[in-house]
Formats: structure tokens, sequence, C-alpha cells
């Protein structure tokens, strides 16, 4: 664990694990930490599989499986920052047009 890394305590399925984690990407982690739970219930709950091993390896696959079908639909972070920008320039621009028009 480096210098800046902060350690964390996460539950899954009932167990603690302690894992770590750069400061910013808290948040990240602790989303990420909520999402493999809840798949791990509903496939625990789909199904009869009740060994923890096998049911992380069953929902690695489900989680894997979303990601490789969602490929195509990659978003361009890139190019959707330039959008928002563009929108904030737009919205900048009307409510100064707007303000100065309400206070002649």
């Amino acid at each position: 664990m480096s210098g800046d890394a902060k350690a964390l305590d996460v539950t899954i399925m009932g167990r603690v694990y302690r894992v770590s984690c750069a400061p910013n990407e808290e948040k990240d982690l602790l989303a990420a930490v909520d999402y493999v739970d809840k798949r791990m219930s509903e496939i625990r709950e789909g199904g009869k599989t009740v060994a923890v091993e096998r049911l992380a390896v069953m929902t690695a696959l489900n989680i894997a499986h979303e990601l490789l079908t969602n490929k195509g639909t990659k978003v361009d972070t890139a190019d959707l920052r330039r959008k928002i920008s563009a929108m904030k320039t737009s919205i900048s621009e009307a409510l100064a047009d707007t303000q100065d028009k309400l206070f002649r």
C-alpha cells in the first residue's frame, strides 16, 4: 500500500475485507462494493449456490459479461466533457443576456 493509499474495511455478503485505495477513489470503491454485494445477493437468491467462492466466481462472470457486452456503447469522456463545456458556455451566455435585459 503506497503512502497515499487509504485502508478501508468493506463488507460483501456479510464478510469484512480490508482493501486499499487512493483517497480520491473511495467513493467509487464503495459504489463498486455495493454493486458487487447486490449482484452476489441477487445471484444467491436466484439459484441454489451457497458456497461463497462459487458465488463470487458466478458474480465475476456475470459482471464481466455485462462489461463486455456494453463495450460497444462505451462513452467517449473527452467528447462528453467538450459537450458539457459547450452547454455551460451557452447557458452562461443566455443568462448574461437575460440579466442584461432584466436590469436595464
